[in-house]
């Protein structure tokens, strides 16, 4: 898979998996959807959905995709896996899949899950798009993921809601970039050089979400594999 994150997410299991698995739910936390809306499906049949992203105040690009879980394993892990795709003329990724797994992480109070991803896409728009892709997208969509997951952290740990998170986030952005354009403006160049590295070098504050908590590689830059029910599961 072409992006990875994962973070340790310190809650029950089945409160994880109904916050990430639940679309009323999973959509309220994830950046990379504005809606998600399961579809009429027959018993025994994987679970069809449509999805949408809204790029501009009026536009959204929307999809197609087709999902399956494994709520109950051997091993007391979970995972999902899902294909998607969009003929959407403004939607740069033509068609992808990718997979959640939850892995029990240790025992006792300081328990918690191991929650990762890792999915890949095709671009469309020639090279064109593959260019773009490199250079903007693909780079946007892991940082977007990362966020997600740590605003999904929050939100299980310490019972922030998503809406108020995001507000956090919008404020200490705006205040840092407030205290450096005052520094530019007004403070001596020494000052300046020193207020610009802490805005741009100081973490979040705790209860922030911060995509630089969750890892972006697999630990020992070990692949992991995708899992078989991926394979099941038809393009959408």
């Amino acid at each position: 898979m072409g992006l990875y994150v994962e973070t340790v997410i310190r809650a029950g299991m089945d409160e994880l998996w109904e916050r990430s698995q639940d679309p009323a739910q999973h959509q309220r936390w994830d950046l990379r959807f504005t809606s998600i809306h399961y579809l009429p499906r027959s018993e025994g049949e994987p679970q069809r959905f449509r999805y949408a992203t809204r790029v501009l105040p009026f536009v959204s690009v929307d999809g197609t995709g087709v999902s399956a879980g494994e709520r109950r394993r051997p091993d007391g892990t979970r995972v999902s896996a899902l294909r998607f795709a969009s003929d959407h003329p403004l939607s740069l990724l033509a068609e992808g899949s990718g997979y959640w797994r939850y892995v029990p992480d240790g025992d006792g109070d300081g328990a918690g899950i191991r929650f990762l991803t890792g999915y890949d896409y095709r671009p469309r728009w020639g090279r064109f798009g593959a260019l773009a892709d490199r250079l903007v997208f693909r780079p946007l969509m892991g940082w977007a993921t990362a966020w997600s997951f740590d605003r999904l952290r929050l939100w299980c740990e310490r019972g922030t809601p998503p809406g108020p998170a995001l507000a956090r986030a919008v404020a200490e952005s705006a205040l840092r970039a407030l205290l450096s354009a005052a520094a530019l403006l007004y403070a001596p160049a020494a000052v300046a050089v020193l207020v610009l590295a802490a805005a741009l070098l100081l973490p979040p504050l705790p209860g922030t979400p911060a995509a630089r908590r969750c890892l972006r590689t697999p630990p020992g830059r070990t692949p992991v594999a995708a899992p078989r029910l991926l394979s099941t599961l038809e393009p959408s």
